[in-house]
């Protein structure tokens, strides 16, 4: 018997932004709600084969979901907080931010290699302008080549190269062993067959067996949320990367129900939000949107709660990592947006906003080639 009307969920069609989805469902389920989720396609699904960034504006994974509810189709919407704008529809409000996963990046290698052991000149992927200019700043020597698509793809073309030699290998020793069969010399240079081997790989190694290889990475840097999320993280080696050098981008790890002003987003509000989350990536969004650099410049910025303070860090660097603006401040919980606001013009005056006014004008020059919300595409599966 149920006590309340069904809620309409919006959630884009991936599998990660379901899973994100369905933990909103759960919470919202638990408190006697029934929930449907109702998959909608967005502007930034359909383009596959393009960096986000040609999209040419922000919220390309969430104006469709925001214009549904708008529209009186859905009750609400689900969205990874770092993908949506900072300036909402005027009638939508985030009625909860659930509590927030983790916030940080991780490095995943094929061995397990970590940032410092990657050799000179290592190719790692990634189509964030956050993360390029981070991985730069820490190891210039780096090749930080592009890498778009849902995690487990992008995995796999980590994978790939390596996997597919071995598979080569493996098969030109079967050809071997069958050609000297009854030699009683002959020593394999495998105990197993190719066939065996392949039994025993997991579904996103077959995967990465069966991709085009176009780049070859030695790393990849993703979202830690992101990856424990999808259910990949056990099958891979990563090391997480530090939140003091490498911040987070705003909201990161953490998601957001939006819905019209009213009873259901208060109601929503009263029962999932998570009044730490709320304020640690208001804190996070209001420095983004008071800088206004989230669209074309590498900004890193993470917020703790710690007692009656918020401790913020923000990084703003030059696209190369060569240049940046980091500061860290202790903001009174009681006036967090206020103090926020505040912290922004001060870090602007230090010459953040002249980063960020190069970033645009580099921007505006050629055709891009990082995401629009310095991020790149939402790691969906």
């Amino acid at each position: 018997m149920r006590t309340r009307g069904t809620l309409r969920l919006a959630t884009r069609g991936s599998a990660l932004a379901r899973r994100q989805a369905a933990l909103v469902q759960e919470a919202l389920e638990e408190r006697r709600y029934e929930v449907e989720l109702v998959t909608v396609e967005t502007t930034g699904d359909q383009i596959r084969d393009e960096l986000i960034h040609r999209l040419g504006k922000t919220g390309a994974f969430v104006r469709e979901l925001d214009e549904r509810v708008l529209e009186g189709d859905l009750d609400a919407a689900i969205h990874s907080m770092k993908d949506m704008p900072t300036e909402q529809p005027e009638k939508l409000v985030t009625a909860a931010v659930p509590e927030r996963g983790r916030p940080g990046d991780v490095l995943i290698t094929p061995d397990g290699a970590t940032l410092e052991e990657l050799s000179d000149g290592a190719t790692v992927g990634t189509s964030s302008l956050r993360r390029r200019a981070q991985l730069l700043s820490e190891r210039a020597d780096l090749a930080v080549e592009p890498l778009r698509g849902n995690v487990d793809t992008r995995i796999e073309k980590l994978l790939a190269p390596a996997l597919q030699a071995e598979h080569q290998r493996r098969t030109e020793a079967d050809k071997e062993r069958k050609g000297n069969t009854g030699n009683e010399d002959f020593e394999a240079e495998f105990d197993r067959t190719t066939d065996e081997w392949f039994d025993d790989l997991s579904e996103l190694e077959k995967g990465a067996l069966g991709r085009e290889i176009e780049t070859e990475y030695d790393a990849i840097v993703l979202a830690q949320a992101g990856l424990e999320r999808s259910g990949l993280a056990h099958y891979v080696d990563y090391q997480e990367l530090p939140t003091s050098t490498f911040v987070p981008a705003p909201g990161q790890g953490a998601l957001a129900v939006t819905a019209p002003d009213g009873e259901t987003a208060r109601d929503i509000q009263t029962h999932i939000d998570h009044p730490r989350s709320r304020v640690e990536t208001t804190v996070e969004r209001t420095i983004l949107a008071e800088l206004g650099g989230g669209c074309i410049a590498p900004i890193g910025i993470y917020a703790v709660v710690q007692g009656e303070y918020v401790h913020a860090n923000v990084s703003v660097f030059d696209r190369d990592g060569e240049e940046s603006v980091t500061a860290s401040r202790d903001l009174p919980v009681e006036t967090h947006a206020d103090a926020a606001r505040e912290f922004a013009r001060d870090l602007a005056d230090r010459g953040a906003a002249e980063l960020i006014e190069r970033a645009r004008e580099a921007a505006d020059g050629d055709d891009g080639d990082e995401g629009v919300s310095a991020e790149d595409k939402p790691e969906g599966k």
